[in-house]
């Protein structure tokens, strides 16, 4: 059996440390907005290069909490990717204000700038661009156009923490940075988790009362705020793990290199654009022998998920935006065709080769 991804290989290389790390804080009795939590987010400001980084319960409410302090609301659009996890599109709803969805660049699978400016109305408040799979979004011409359009941007960094545009990491353009924990992620925690990066103290100061019930302490409260701490726990495991994370992120790229030098010639496999630092959370191939690919793979014990089967504007849930097939054909082509194969460090050069054999076997 070959996994999508194997959590428990790498806890054995860190097994003692995670252990010393937890008899610290269970001996501390310290387990909600702790000293590991405030180290941790100031690790995650140096890393990510910027002044402010603050915890909180999930990449979900990373979304939300930024948007809200960014007062996005009511009667607001914002400008996003229609083929991403659901959280993205639900995290606007959540505020009040309206997704609108750009199509997407097959290469990347991520926001294609070229159609953002035709969505931009006087409602719109804000854009969100997705650095999806790992691969950064063109960053530089996101922020040229929000600049002329006088535009806030809220980076979705969920899969992406280590990418990069011209050495520059995801989550130090534009105003705020949303980061998830979730286990499987480049960076996982061992429950939910998510982080904030910003680079005005303003802005942080708000999300921090946000996350703690409109309450920056004291039980006095300034603000209906909301429950969404990042807990003492899981702020120790990503210190451990966070020191490792580009060992970890250089692994996973060179197990993309093996994928890409054994099925170029038979799938359309990810690309890496010129300036872009790609993190390979998923490696995700696109195929119009799909589905037989991944029967295969099935038969032989291997793992595979479509990531994502159906894109966001034709969710029932978001069925009020009123659209319909073929508004947005790339995405959903990409729904059609992706396969997200196993991916993660300490998986073996031998199983990537077993997997591209049963691809080659199948495909084309």
């Amino acid at each position: 059996m070959i996994p999508m991804v194997d959590l428990g290989k790498q806890f054995s290389g860190i097994r003692e440390e995670i252990f010393l790390m937890m008899s610290q804080i269970l001996e501390s009795s310290q387990y909600i907005l702790g000293p590991k939590v405030r180290e941790f987010e100031g690790k995650m400001a140096e890393y990510t290069g910027v002044s402010q980084a603050i915890g909180v319960a999930s990449g979900t409410d990373a979304l939300h909490l930024a948007m809200e302090a960014l007062d996005i609301g009511d009667g607001d659009e914002v400008i996003t990717t229609p083929f991403t996890f659901f959280a993205t599109a639900e995290a606007i709803v959540y505020t009040g204000a309206k997704p609108v969805f750009a199509d997407i660049e097959l290469d990347t699978f991520n926001m294609d700038c070229s159609k953002i400016e035709e969505k931009i109305t006087p409602r719109t408040k804000a854009i969100l661009p997705v650095h999806l799979f790992g691969h950064p979004c063109d960053m530089e011409k996101i922020m040229e156009i929000a600049g002329r359009h006088n535009l806030f941007v809220i980076e979705d960094c969920a899969q992406a923490i280590g990418a990069a545009v011209k050495g520059k990491k995801v989550g130090s353009f534009g105003d705020a940075g949303c980061f998830s924990f979730y286990p499987s992620k480049n960076l996982g925690a061992y429950g939910d988790g998510g982080m904030i990066t910003l680079k005005s103290s303003e802005l942080a100061d708000s999300i921090k009362g946000l996350r703690n019930h409109g309450s920056k302490g004291s039980y006095v409260h300034e603000s209906v705020g909301f429950n969404s701490r990042l807990d003492e726990i899981q702020a120790g495991i990503l210190l451990v793990k966070l020191k490792r994370l580009d060992e970890y992120n250089k692994k996973r790229r060179m197990n993309a290199s093996f994928y890409r030098a054994a099925l170029c010639d038979s799938v359309r496999c990810p690309s890496e654009k010129e300036g872009a630092y790609h993190v390979y959370n998923q490696y995700t191939i696109l195929s119009g022998d799909r589905d037989r690919i991944q029967k295969a793979l099935k038969e032989h014990s291997v793992s595979s998920v479509v990531y994502y089967p159906q894109p966001l504007h034709l969710q029932k849930a978001l069925g009020f935006l009123g659209h319909k097939e073929g508004d947005f054909p790339f995405a959903e082509q990409a729904s059609r065709e992706v396969l997200s194969l196993p991916m993660y460090p300490e998986l073996e050069e031998s199983s990537i080769e077993q997997i591209a054999e049963i691809i080659k076997s199948v495909a084309g």
